[in-house]
């Protein structure tokens, strides 16, 4: 279960930062751009078609590809290695996102055509997402960085780019039109891709040193994913945290892709508005992941895990929904950012005690896939509800659904072993450095 550092790296006795600085880096790079793309999209389709339904369709089919394709990548990411996996896929994802406005200026897009794009971009990001996700605690082991350390730093890194994305996308929707975060969005993902080629040993997140040797692409592939899927079926902890992880990705989905960009043209506050929520909410969050960072071995982990969903969740709804100055809509956004802060440090936490490394790549695939099978739903639901009952509603109903979940989930008894430390999985080694990782990325 350990891996060697590689003699080309020179790093005998000596500690380099390479792998986990480049690990690190593509994942800013690539989820800022996604953030970019998630305001500019979205407000493309609302201007450009004035349909709440399109605009949620069009999320449906970006996601709906991503969970798909998510969760059957798992055994070839563990096969083929995670570095491969990761620069291709955002080369794939860059060329498909610079398609949209390219096409768009040549007068050849057609609404058909555009959900054929974002839907292979949703298909290569997921692979692209889960193989860095992958990579970190290897790289943590070859940068000589404490497990824990390096996955607060990514959930660091997230809320970074979670803070960047939305306002830089909503500056430049604003002043250059929502085509130039497309453009940007592909940049981001190119240099993720050349990070990820370029910074990284080849072998990275590869559980064994052993290449695989045998071309037994079906039975070998359908093992690797029932072996995952088993152990996943047997972790009644984890199986629970992805139902609420689900329920609430799909709230999030339609508050995000839906919900925010008709707010923001019904109040008149513009694109401008949605960038700057999200990067109010993205630096509380930054925030709030330091300090769950900090204290990561002090904290009660199932009070801090429904404490921020609680804060994250349903606050943000109620608040669009009362007609409440700018001034208090940001104050509540700062403290659901927050909340928010301190969720994936805990999720990542019991995933890398729970886990074997060498399960990681296949029940991080199956587990993210599962708790974001709702996010392709959630904008086609709210954009459809939204049509017919209007806005207000939709967005009570919304933060009614997460007080409920929340508080019907904290009733399960298998919770009470979150505050358990097992000494199983990828940490069998090394009990005292329980390792801090984002299992999915959860404001979606």
């Amino acid at each position: 279960m350990t891996t060697a550092v590689p003699d080309a790296e020179g790093l005998a006795g000596r500690r380099s930062l390479r792998p986990l600085g480049g690990v690190l880096a593509a994942m800013a790079v690539s989820l800022a751009g996604t953030r970019v793309s998630a305001v500019a999209l979205p407000w493309f389709v609302l201007v450009t078609t004035g349909s709440a339904t399109q605009t949620g369709l069009v999320a449906f089919c970006e996601m709906t590809p991503y969970v798909v394709v998510k969760a059957f990548t798992g055994p070839l990411v563990d096969g083929i290695g995670p570095r491969a996996v990761s620069w291709t896929t955002d080369l794939a994802s860059a060329a498909a996102a610079a398609a949209v406005p390219v096409l768009h200026a040549l007068h050849l897009m057609s609404f058909p055509l555009l959900l054929a794009l974002v839907a292979l971009i949703g298909a290569s990001r997921g692979p692209g997402d889960l193989a860095k996700e992958v990579m970190v605690p290897d790289a943590a082991e070859r940068s000589r960085v404490p497990l824990e350390r390096a996955t607060g730093l990514t959930g660091v890194t997230e809320r970074l780019a979670a803070t960047i994305g939305p306002a830089a996308g909503g500056a430049l929707v604003a002043l250059l039109g929502p085509l130039t975060g497309l453009v940007v969005n592909a940049c981001c993902f190119a240099v993720g891709s050349v990070i990820i080629g370029l910074a990284l040993p080849r072998g990275m997140g590869r559980t064994t040193e052993e290449a695989p040797t045998r071309a037994e692409a079906g039975p070998g592939y359908w093992r690797r994913f029932g072996e995952g899927l088993s152990f996943l079926r047997g972790e009644p902890l984890l199986f629970s945290v992805i139902v609420v992880v689900g329920i609430t990705n799909l709230l999030d989905a339609g508050f995000t892709a839906v919900l925010m960009p008709v707010w923001a043209r019904e109040s008149g506050h513009g694109p401008a508005a949605v960038g700057l929520m999200g990067g109010v909410m993205g630096v509380a969050a930054v925030g709030g992941s330091l300090i769950a960072t900090m204290a990561a071995h002090r904290l009660r982990r199932r009070v801090a895990f429904f404490a921020g969903f609680l804060l994250a969740g349903a606050p943000r709804f109620l608040i669009l929904a009362s007609d409440a100055p700018m001034c208090a809509v940001l104050a509540v956004f700062a403290a659901s950012g927050f909340g928010a802060g301190f969720v994936n440090p805990v999720l990542g936490a019991v995933l890398f005690e729970r886990v074997p490394r060498q399960l990681l790549g296949r029940v991080n695939a199956l587990g993210d896939s599962l708790a974001w099978a709702g996010i392709p739903l959630g904008g086609l639901i709210a954009g459809a509800v939204v049509a017919s009952v209007g806005l207000v509603p939709v967005l009570v109903a919304g933060g009614a659904a997460y007080l409920l979940t929340m508080n019907l989930a904290g009733l399960r008894p298998e919770w009470r072993e979150m505050d358990r430390q097992s000494g199983r999985g990828a940490q069998e080694e090394e009990p005292e450095e329980p390792g801090l990782s984002t299992s999915a990325d959860l404001m979606a």
